[in-house]
């Protein structure tokens, strides 16, 4: 296992030695040709496994996060506890798993997108004006506007239930809900055919742990972590 700011091996092993290693995720004897080892531990191939979407680590990545009790892929790890980006009114962060408001760009906490003028939210279904980084109900359009001697951005309609992405709606950028938290402990079934990985460049920030995978038919030399 490689973490980030320092770095582990594998305990160095014999090649016959490691069809006797048990898995930590079944518990079971591994006398598959080829086996993982991260976080301390050594898998079968098909229980090193997404706590969220299931994905078989070893087939999409050389690396696994770990946080909350789960073990995760790249994409269930930025999506649970990821940022979508600073809200643009109040300028604090955004959690992955919120529903955000995006105009000309911008994104913005729900709670934060209000007129300018008279500050109550805009939501689906209302008209809005995007004025020079400023937000304005149909009501409250300045009267240069009104009078057409002023421009707006944008003067289209909120609509519900778009993809993220799409300016002036209510987009759901990323959303949990698909992860259901009490198969953390299920067991995997799924088999696998893995090739040999190396790791990439990761965050420093990032609680990474990088897969190493080993052959039975390995040396113990040629067992160790990627530098």
């Amino acid at each position: 296992m490689v973490n980030p700011g320092g770095s582990s091996q594998p305990p160095p092993v014999g090649a016959g030695s490691l069809s006797w290693k048990r898995c930590a995720g079944c518990g079971g004897k591994i006398a598959d040709r080829f086996l993982l080892y991260t976080m301390d531990s050594y898998w079968h191939s098909r229980c090193l496994k997404c706590s969220c979407c299931q994905a078989q680590l070893g087939e999409i990545g050389t690396s696994c996060y770990t946080k909350s009790g789960m073990i995760l892929c790249r994409n269930d790890y930025i999506r649970l506890f990821g940022n979508s980006g600073a809200c643009s009114a109040c300028g604090q962060s955004i959690p992955a798993s919120e529903l955000v408001m995006r105009a000309q760009g911008n994104v913005y906490h729900l709670k934060c997108f209000t007129c300018s003028t008279c500050r109550n939210r805009l939501v689906p279904g209302d008209r809005f004006h995007y004025i020079n980084g400023s937000l304005f109900c149909e009501h409250d359009r300045p009267t240069a506007l009104i009078n057409g001697h002023l421009s707006s951005l944008q003067t289209n309609p909120l609509l519900p239930d778009q993809k993220a992405g799409a300016e002036q709606e209510v987009c759901l950028h990323f959303s949990p809900d698909s992860c259901h938290r009490d198969s953390v402990d299920q067991q995997p079934s799924l088999l696998a055919v893995l090739q040999a990985l190396c790791p990439p460049e990761e965050s420093s920030t990032h609680p990474t742990s990088y897969m190493t995978l080993i052959s039975a038919a390995q040396s113990p030399a040629s067992t160790s972590a990627p530098p």
